[in-house]
């Protein structure tokens, strides 16, 4: 990390977190590469630099994430971006009518049709006429010139200046190694599972502690973040019969009690950074495929 931060401002923002907040966009000294149909409002900013760390991870095959108040609402991967787009849908019909969607493809008019002028879209392409079509609609789109496979080069420190001091710390960049990723149970997952809880272990890394994820095909059915003890009876209700044969992903170790709401509600496979032996013991003794990373995603921020 720098000893120092140099940063010139570009414009005033027309208000920060609250209307109350005054705030100001500064120049970075490395920014992508954008173009915005409109200008970017606070809220706007955050929105898109979650739904595109998400996506980033995803930037090769057909990904959307949707992304309201800087909190995940729903992530997808899809055989098309029309496809992906409709799954994300599914994981939060309610808060997914408004706010960031992130695609990692090119975007055409059939896909901005479903949009309504409360969403912002993001995208490596749009085609002209998906482009007038929001330009008509009054819906704000941003296209990102810089590659999405070099957008994590773009996460830089993290700043928090507080009466104690300026906290200064690095992005958690961290990647699955293979040497930690171990299948600890008795039952063995099989292919497709495992890919799914690689998918959802990569969105652990950008939720709110304590965060669980319940995924399958490709797609998040439930989602807890921020909470503390009902964080696994949260997520699993939000699933619900969607969570039967899926994958759980969490960024703290389950105890026995996570562990018996998981197998009451049928997930086949969970992903953690590392177990107990009385919980190893417990999921051996109802046939639940675990996977520990040796990697914990934990964040008090």
């Amino acid at each position: 990390m720098e000893d120092t931060i140099k940063l010139d401002v570009i414009r005033d923002l027309s208000s920060g977190a609250t209307v109350n907040q005054c705030a100001k966009l500064y120049h970075s000294h490395d920014m992508v590469d954008y173009q915005s149909s409109a200008e970017l409002g606070y809220s706007d900013i955050l929105n898109l630099n979650l739904a595109l760390g998400i996506a980033s991870e995803f930037y090769d095959v057909c990904a959307v994430v949707l992304v309201k108040n800087n909190t995940l609402t729903g992530c997808a991967l899809g055989s098309t971006i029309f496809d992906a787009f409709q799954k994300a849908i599914d994981c939060n019909p309610i808060d997914s009518i408004c706010g960031v969607v992130a695609v990692t493809k090119p975007v055409d008019v059939e896909l901005v049709r479903l949009l309504t002028p409360q969403h912002l879209i993001v995208a490596p392409e749009f085609t002209a006429e998906a482009e007038n079509y929001m330009d008509s609609k009054k819906i704000k789109y941003v296209k990102l010139n810089t590659p999405l496979n070099e957008y994590k080069n773009y996460l830089k420190e993290e700043i928090f200046v507080t009466p104690f001091g300026t906290v200064v710390q690095e992005k958690n960049k961290k990647e699955l190694d293979k040497e930690s990723f171990k299948v600890v149970s008795k039952i063995k997952p099989d292919v497709e599972q495992i890919e799914d809880a690689i998918f959802a272990w990569k969105i652990t890394k950008y939720i709110k502690s304590a965060g669980v994820v319940v995924v399958k095909d490709f797609k998040t059915s439930g989602v807890s973040q921020g909470l503390q003890t009902p964080a696994f009876e949260y997520a699993l209700d939000k699933a619900c019969e969607q969570a039967k044969e899926a994958v759980l992903a969490t960024d703290v170790p389950l105890t026995v009690h996570d562990l018996n709401v998981a197998v009451q509600n049928r997930i086949s496979l969970i992903i953690q950074p590392g177990v107990t032996p009385d919980v190893l013991k417990q999921a051996d003794k109802f046939e639940v495929a675990m996977i520990t990373t040796g990697i914990s995603n934990f964040s008090i921020v």
